[in-house]
């Protein structure tokens, strides 16, 4: 259970994040340093996932291999927008958040593979 845990509360943690770009573009401030966002091993999830005792048995996977590369892309797309947003940037921040921008695409395609990832698990129990 604690491996599906895990992945639930990354994909909701990682949820969470459009709203705080989302307020960043609207006040053109933001609370976490740029550097800290575009760090894919400050969340509770990047923690997780790179920890050298994360399921020993998933780093070969190509489900591990491929969230940790789509991670590291949320995360760059999410500092991107924050930095967009604090430099004053609303249009090009707000576009990275529309339905089809960098940032929503990055999010998406991210969850699909955590959900992949936790699909398998399951599936070979």
């Amino acid at each position: 259970m604690g491996f599906e845990n895990d992945i639930k509360n990354a994909i909701g943690d990682h949820g969470i994040w459009k709203k705080k770009l989302k307020s960043a573009v609207d006040t053109g401030k933001i609370a976490d340093e740029i550097s800290t966002i575009r760090s894919d091993d400050s969340c509770d999830f990047g923690k997780w996932l790179h920890r050298p005792s994360t399921m020993d048995n998933q780093k070969d996977s190509k489900h591990y291999k491929k969230v940790c590369k789509l991670h590291a892309d949320f995360h760059e797309k999410a500092a991107l927008v924050a930095q967009l947003a604090v430099a004053g940037n609303k249009t090009a921040a707000m576009k990275m958040l529309d339905v089809n921008g960098e940032y929503v695409e990055a999010s998406a395609t991210l969850t699909a593979a955590m959900l992949a990832w936790l699909k398998e698990t399951k599936s070979e129990r």
